[in-house]
């Protein structure tokens, strides 16, 4: 399993801050008494043991910004210059400009501080980048751009300092350009931009090393962004007990439609799979043969139209609705129905063409008080919403105008709540790129909240459990596979009795 270890098993070890919060971090460790002047050496120091566990002694050159961040540089160069790697500096700007702790770093390195510039990159068989950090706001110019460009060209390998240059440690966006890093070593907590694409890929190997931050430091930022972990959601995992029955852990229903019983059938299981008490794949007449033949595990029944589902959701007490088709291949049918359930409390959870009959009018959605998941893809979300920017972004202005959890899919899932708070998913391998496996997310989530599991949770946990399904059957897999791989995750992850 891909559980995380060290920090990352308490959920303020899976904060993702973003460089105003690391900011607001490294002024509060001030004021709890650590010293700025210390906390730069701590990094520096952790950058340069982290080099040389990974690579061995060789020519060095560290690109320095003018910020803190290339006040890290010239810590890293006194550390790796005083074990005997040769060391070559380049700075950008004036070296009398640097301020702070920067300025105090700076002056204790002894060796020949050169221009930045390309010309400093023959040679070298390692470039540390510590040019520019997280919180770079505009895109990256002028000679900084000419470096990194050279940089790219010679495909020497690179070390980054907090993030590659020119990477937006919010968005994981690049600002203009930035280099592809081997390692990249981050302090204290990781930030959105280490986990979301394509920032992720650029960071490559990614350390994060304790500098000396004080942890309740976190208590102070009350950071609403996490990297997505069972320490978020477990202590609140809808287990049962020896007082369980069938009937409490809850009741899921799933529409099939007239010519996709394949996504049915598999969201069906999976709720199943999950641990709701009891599913039921409400499949139109003349698909129910179809739906019916398949050894499910869940029980099939034929339903078709609104007022035909309409009395099974009311005779049978559902508590939770997978829909992802459009009934009878009408959108205002499909809006109608829909509503109704979040209006009588219900949950539900909207995916794939059912999506599209709430285009443009989203905002329904916030009108119900049943709990509302919705699980789109990139060219679902754009067909669904009107919202621009990057994916954290544009997943928490969808989650707010909505009022609805929202999950928008992809290598970094982003699970964004209408109150703020957001997760991104980071243990997706890419075998799941296939075929019916957000069918199986969607059986997971509805599962879940038939069970009472809280919306958010139910989404964070669903979309956690499926990856790491996905990544223990490994190459080879279709969607199928998902269900049954479930059962070995949950038992690691179940309490001792």
């Amino acid at each position: 399993m891909h559980v995380q270890t060290g920090p990352a098993e308490s959920p303020s070890g899976l904060a993702l801050l973003t460089p105003a919060e690391m900011a607001e971090a490294d002024s509060e460790a001030v004021r709890h008494g650590v010293p700025g002047r210390d906390l730069m050496d701590n990094a520096g120091r952790a950058v340069a043991a982290a080099v040389a566990r990974h690579w061995d002694r060789r020519p060095v050159t560290i690109l320095c910004g003018p910020g803190n961040n290339g006040g890290d540089g010239f810590v890293i160069a006194r550390y790796l210059s005083a074990e005997g790697w040769p060391v070559r500096v380049g700075l950008l700007g004036d070296r009398e400009a640097l301020k702070g702790d920067a300025a105090f770093h700076a002056a204790l390195w002894r060796g020949p501080v050169e221009p930045l510039s390309p010309s400093l990159l023959p040679g070298a068989g390692l470039v540390v980048d510590a040019i520019f950090g997280a919180g770079l706001s505009r895109p990256v110019e002028g000679l900084a751009r000419q470096v990194i460009e050279a940089l790219i060209a010679r495909g020497t390998p690179v070390c980054a300092v907090d993030v590659p240059s020119g990477l937006d440690g919010a968005t994981g966006q690049i600002s203009g350009i930035a280099p592809q890093a081997e390692i990249t070593v981050t302090f204290f907590r990781k930030k959105p931009g280490h986990v979301l694409f394509p920032g992720r890929a650029l960071c490559g190997r990614l350390i994060v090393a304790d500098i000396g931050i004080p942890g309740e430091v976190l208590d102070t930022l009350a950071p609403e962004i996490f990297e997505n972990g069972p320490p978020l959601w477990l202590h609140r995992y809808p287990w049962p007990t020896a007082a369980t029955t069938k009937d409490s852990r809850g009741h899921a229903l799933v529409v099939g439609s007239r010519n996709q019983s394949r996504r049915g059938l598999l969201a069906a299981r999976s709720a199943a799979r999950i641990g709701a008490g009891r599913v039921t794949l409400a499949a139109p007449w003349e698909a129910w043969l179809a739906y019916a033949a398949r050894d499910s595990g869940v029980t099939v029944t034929a339903s078709d139209g609104m007022e035909a589902l309409a009395d099974l959701l009311h005779e049978d007490l559902v508590g939770a609705v997978v829909l992802d088709c459009e009934l009878e291949g009408e959108p205002e049918r499909t809006r109608r129905f829909f509503l109704e359930i979040l209006n009588d409390g219900r949950s539900g959870v909207l995916d794939g063409q059912a999506l599209h009959a709430f285009a443009g009018r989203y905002r329904q959605l916030a009108q119900g008080p049943g709990p509302c998941i919705l699980t789109p893809n990139e060219k679902e979300f754009q067909t669904v919403f009107d919202f621009g920017g990057d994916k954290l972004a544009r997943a928490g202005q969808a989650a707010k105008a909505s009022g609805a959890v929202i999950v928008l899919k992809g290598a970094d899932t982003v699970i964004a709540a209408p109150d703020g708070r957001a997760v991104i998913n980071s243990n997706a391998p890419p075998d799941l790129a296939t075929e019916g496996t957000g069918s199986v997310l969607t059986g997971f989530i509805a599962g879940l909240l038939a069970q009472g599991c809280d919306s958010f949770d139910a989404a964070a946990a669903a979309v956690w459990l499926h990856a790491e399904a996905a990544a223990m059957r490994g190459p080879g897999l279709i969607a199928e596979d998902l269900p049954d791989r479930l059962p070995d995750i949950l038992k690691t992850l179940r309490p001792p009795a």
